[in-house]
């Protein structure tokens, strides 16, 4: 160990008289420790809100969305094809998509109503891979008419909530889609009978969407064999704007992609900045701590001014002078850092295996207990970043110390 490192490991431990100074050490080591914890747990809670989000939005909804400028669309089995044939393409699947509302004996609520095919539907979103649609028919259009047996529908668990049924039970859907009569305009109206629930995780999905058959969809809503939509599932969801943007290249207008990327692309860059800013808040936590070991540096240095000068008179250069209160803030910077990664880690561990704080669904957008993901550049990031402040706090006093001159130091000090 060089004489440096020596020295200021003695002034780590104050004596009695200098208990002051001892005080404002700890109280640094501390500050540092809390800054780094802070840091460490909020942003951990935000990465794992934003990957929970990331999982539940690609559970719930198609990786990559083809559609046609104008509306519905005939040729989608050539579509499907041709999506199946491009390479990184798992599935496809047609889709209708509506807005409608759902009445029944104990609710009314407006829902997003979603025609699938069953047999594929699966393949491209992961939540209804077990959905339970048998084989319906929409006969009329007439509530009464269910001679041909009323045809099902899938609700999410919060639409089946709100609207207060259970399987088994039978509501109306009602269309803006329906039909010119004496009267005037008379939406479209039909019963259909519960046989299912979805749950994504996302309160946005499960208190909005309504499945019915694909068929069932196109009888209703009176558009023939056509659709609205072809979403397909990929097989990298970060190639997913790559893939989308080589099939709008392929079918050519008026077909167009958009993927999960685009599409919730605002959400994403809301959640970033909201992560950038907080680092940078709770970065000024680690600041002030930072200042408090300025400051106790300095004190020291007034304190040991006759030391210093001896220590020069015997020959120590200016750099080693620096290198001793540089020492001495690097320890408290590298222990607070260490306590503060330690201790937040474990908060984090906590966090994540214990409901200690609950999340309402219609504010956080999924129904879970708080999301927690530590991440290790995160942590090096933070590491480096404490490190950084702590270094630069100790250069303004270490070199007012290797600035004293010996002889007037002894003489005057």
């Amino acid at each position: 160990m060089s004489f440096e490192y020596f020295i200021g490991g003695r002034y780590l431990r104050a004596r009695q008289k200098q208990a002051f100074i001892s005080l404002i050490t700890i109280l640094s080591t501390a500050g540092v420790m809390v800054g780094v914890m802070a840091l460490i747990v909020v942003i951990a809670v935000m990465s794992g809100f934003e990957s929970d989000l990331k999982t539940r939005i690609l559970g719930g909804q198609a990786q990559v969305v083809i559609m046609r400028q104008g509306g519905t669309f005939n040729d989608y089995r050539r579509v499907v094809t041709y999506a199946e044939s491009v390479d990184g393409v798992l599935a496809a699947a047609p889709v209708i998509y509506e807005q409608v509302m759902l009445r029944s004996a104990r609710g009314v609520s407006g829902a997003v109503l979603r025609g699938i095919d069953p047999s594929s539907a699966g393949k491209v979103i992961k939540t209804l891979e077990n959905i339970s649609l048998p084989a319906g028919s929409v006969a009329a259009n007439r509530p009464e008419d269910t001679a041909a047996g009323t045809p099902p529908i899938v609700l999410g668990r919060e639409l089946a909530r709100n609207l207060g049924v259970v399987k088994g039970d039978k509501l109306y859907l009602i269309s803006p889609r329906g039909m010119l009569s004496p009267i005037g305009h008379v939406p479209a109206m039909k019963q259909f009978q519960v046989t299912g629930y979805f749950e994504s995780g996302m309160y946005d999905f499960d208190g909005t969407f309504a499945y019915i058959r694909l068929d069932d969809a196109q009888k209703l809503l009176r558009m023939d064999d056509a659709v609205s939509a072809v979403e397909l599932r990929v097989e990298d969801v970060y190639h997913a704007r790559k893939i989308a943007d080589k099939i709008t290249a392929g079918l050519g207008f008026p077909y167009w992609a958009w993927d999960w990327v685009r599409k919730n692309q605002n959400l994403f860059t809301a959640l970033k900045l909201e992560k950038t800013a907080m680092f940078i808040i709770l970065t000024l936590i680690i600041l002030v701590a930072a200042f408090n070991i300025a400051s106790t540096l300095i004190m020291m240095v007034m304190g040991k001014t006759r030391d210093i000068a001896i220590l020069k008179a015997m020959g120590a250069t200016d750099q080693s002078i620096r290198k001793i209160f540089v020492f001495k803030g690097m320890t408290i910077g590298v222990v607070g850092t260490t306590l503060g990664v330690l201790l937040g880690s474990l908060l984090c561990a906590i966090l994540k295996h214990y409901s200690i704080v609950e999340l309402t669904g219609d504010i956080y957008y999924f129904t879970t207990k708080l999301p927690v993901r530590l991440e290790l550049l995160d942590v090096v990031i933070i590491v480096g970043a404490a490190l950084a402040i702590c270094f630069a706090a100790t250069l303004y006093p270490a070199r007012q110390a290797s600035k004293l001159d010996p002889v007037e130091a002894i003489r005057y000090g």
